[in-house]
């Protein structure tokens, strides 16, 4: 069974060697590792070619964005799996890789392979598990409240995998992820934890634009009264979060 892991970068000198030497690092062996920059200026391609031996596929040129460099990924991938990794976030262990094989047993290669995330900061100490977790049992349903699955914790079989929606520059990666579960048959719960996600933390401005890319990506797949519905829901979980955030501080 080969991966394909797929590291996607622009200017990010600061955190792509752990990214790398997470990947490199795993036990085990059948990784296709594959990383496409943006032509970035800050030292980050100098240091990608310090481990050019162990990566299978890099590239350093111009492109249209983060979701456009992940087609270029999609594209360069030959793997059995997909699974995306940003500059920063790195895999849980060095055994992970090989959890992920021994939890899949002799049964029929899922279509969709899922798990739990750790929130780390920029030294990469971690902070906390991922507030939203895993559901038991996944399908593209379970979304409408949210994105319950870490795009990083998320590995789907490059046969159902398809191209990101360059329409959306802020949430492709949540459409992305409804549909491939559409299409997939089988999706499995791994129960460990995958990864360690980089909460660098979106721009005031960016974030808004991002979550107005949700609302309508939920509206289009769940329809707009359940989601308007649910909105009410989620604004009510937020300002309880926050609360209770503050009277335990």
């Amino acid at each position: 069974m080969l991966f394909s892991i797929i590291t996607v970068t622009y200017n990010a000198s600061r955190w792509i060697e752990r990214t790398i030497q997470s990947v490199i690092s795993q036990s085990y062996s059948h990784i296709e590792y594959i990383i496409i920059d943006g032509n970035s200026t800050d030292g980050t391609p100098e240091i990608i070619k310090k481990y050019q031996s162990s990566i299978a596929y890099f590239v350093s040129e111009p492109d249209k964005g983060l979701y456009d460099a992940m087609n270029k990924g999609l594209k360069s991938a030959s793997g059995d799996y997909v699974w995306f990794l940003n500059a920063g976030d790195t895999i849980y262990s060095d055994n992970t890789v090989q959890e992920i094989v021994n939890t899949l047993g002799s049964r029929n290669l899922p279509d969709i392979i899922y798990g739990e995330t750790q929130i780390v900061d920029e030294q990469g100490n971690s902070v906390a598990m991922r507030r939203l977790k895993a559901p038991e049992k996944l399908t593209w349903k379970s979304f409408r409240m949210g994105m319950l699955v870490c795009h990083q914790s998320f590995l789907v079989k490059r046969a159902v995998a398809e191209s990101y929606d360059l329409q959306y520059r802020f949430a492709a990666d949540y459409e992305w992820c409804i549909r491939c579960m559409k299409k997939a048959k089988t999706l499995f719960n791994t129960r460990l934890i995958l990864s360690r996600f980089l909460e660098a933390g979106l721009s005031a401005a960016n974030r808004k634009k991002s979550l107005k890319e949700r609302y309508r990506i939920m509206c289009e797949n769940y329809g707009k009264i359940p989601t308007q519905i649910r909105h009410v829901w989620f604004a009510v979980r937020f300002y309880i979060a926050k609360w209770t955030k503050k009277t335990v501080s």
